[in-house]
């Protein structure tokens, strides 16, 4: 972010009212061989006056190019305050330095940068897809025409309020109206799950307009910075298979295919798009883990199994070409991209699964489980793939109780034994842990 420049006889409204009328501007250097000024006229508001040097000792071009905030709010486009006024110097100077030296300028609108940034997320194998849909159906119609240079703080709040406001929607064919979910009867949650989505799409939206500022085709970073994703509603309540849904919901699978799928995502906790990507020969019978090599998090992982778990892949990986993909569809081709979404909503009708779940619930019932069962929380999140366990707190550490129950009683300090006195109250017995089993 370019630094602001100090000057306490312009940075606000009564310090310019203090200044004598004159034909020629107050300067204040901005940048080498760029001069951000001030010109105060005999009544009505001032102007701000932006001069660059191009050449000679006394060689220079200036210009007029807003309104000063002397008696309107700032707008930040036509009436611009001290520090406006410096962003939008320093944008002109890009402009006319990248046409001075003959380059065609950078993204001009946030299309420009948004086509940029996907196209970035395709050559570095990143989850493209995801972001383009996002992007083309909730921020281009609304943003995408504005000019970056011209883009405000207030345009991006109003955008970014209102898509927290609308309804959920469904994916819909390219030309038919669009359709949206049903209302969440818990209307709180819903509230919730609408301001996690514009928080994720804001994210994206920034992403962009900072390469694009990184890359120099916009002055100031300012407008989007000061947009603030909502806070306490990404912590998504998350859903997982109790122990008594799980073998409903395994009963409830019809098709032969989908339950070797379905059953590999409890027994690893892989990711669906990890789980069609398994070739057999990323299964390591020796050492009972499953390889994982192209992660959403492009770091190679091992998912070390359990006993029963290993015995699963043994079973389905027996006698098959190393070469072949581990999960097959009943016709002899490789899962994709939602082809899981039908079959498991047809499991979860059958089974009674209420409220319902989604195939990634399946990963979430493995980590759920783990805690539950006293796993540590930082071998779940090396399991998942995680970096860090700060995910893992963050959905499963309330599931813990018992874990931390048991390392306060263990390593807790102690002061000696309780007093003299000879009435005591019994102890109630404790809850003891049971282990979750599916």
């Amino acid at each position: 972010m370019a630094r602001r420049v100090l000057d306490a006889t312009l940075d606000s409204r009564t310090a310019r009212g203090r200044l004598k009328a004159s034909g020629k501007p107050y300067w204040r250097q901005i940048e080498p061989g760029v001069s951000l000024g001030y010109r105060k006229p005999l009544s009505g508001p001032g102007k701000w006056v932006l001069r660059f040097h191009i050449g000679g000792k006394n060689d220079y071009v200036t210009e007029t190019f807003a309104t000063a905030d002397d008696f309107s709010d700032a707008d930040g486009v036509a009436v611009l305050n001290f520090w406006q006024a410096q962003d939008k110097a320093r944008e002109r100077m890009v402009d006319r330095a990248q046409s001075a030296a003959g380059i065609a300028a950078g993204p001009k609108t946030v299309n420009d940068a948004l086509d940029n940034y996907v196209a970035y997320l395709e050559a570095e194998k990143k989850s493209a897809q995801e972001a383009k849909y996002a992007i083309d159906a909730l921020i281009r119609p609304v943003l995408g025409n504005t000019k970056l240079n011209s883009l405000t703080t207030e345009q991006i709040r109003k955008w970014f309020r209102d898509l927290a406001a609308t309804a959920a929607r469904t994916r819909t064919k390219k030309g038919e109206e669009q359709k949206y979910k049903k209302a969440n009867p818990d209307e709180k949650e819903q509230e919730r799950q609408r301001k996690s989505t514009a928080n994720r799409v804001l994210t994206k939206l920034k992403a962009a307009l900072n390469r694009a500022f990184d890359d120099g085709h916009v002055a100031s970073d300012r407008a989007w910075r000061r947009v603030k994703p909502f806070k306490n509603v990404d912590a998504a309540r998350v859903r997982f298979l109790s122990s008594d849904e799980i073998p409903r919901f395994l009963e409830a699978i019809e098709e032969d295919d989908f339950a070797k799928l379905a059953r590999g995502a409890l027994e690893s906790g892989a990711r669906y798009s990890e789980l069609y990507s398994f070739l057999v020969r990323d299964f390591n019978p020796y050492t009972g883990t499953l390889s994982i090599y192209d992660s959403k998090t492009d770091k190679p992982r091992h998912i070390i199994l359990s006993h029963d778990a290993t015995d699963f892949f043994l079973e389905l990986t027996a006698g098959r070409d190393k070469s072949e993909r581990m999960f097959l569809r009943k016709d002899g081709s490789p899962w994709c991209d939602d082809a899981q979404k039908a079959p498991m909503g047809r499991a979860v009708e059958r089974g009674g699964i209420v409220p319902r779940i989604t195939f990634h619930g399946l990963r979430h019932t493995w980590a759920s489980h783990a805690v539950m069962n006293g796993m540590p929380l930082l071998v779940v999140a090396k399991n998942l793939g995680h970096t860090t366990t700060t995910m893992v707190e963050k959905h499963y550490g309330h599931l813990a109780p018992s874990f931390i129950v048991d390392a306060v009683r263990d390593h807790a300090p102690s002061f000696g034994q309780a007093g003299e006195g000879k009435v005591k109250q019994l102890r109630p017995p404790t809850t003891s842990r049971k282990r979750v089993t599916r």
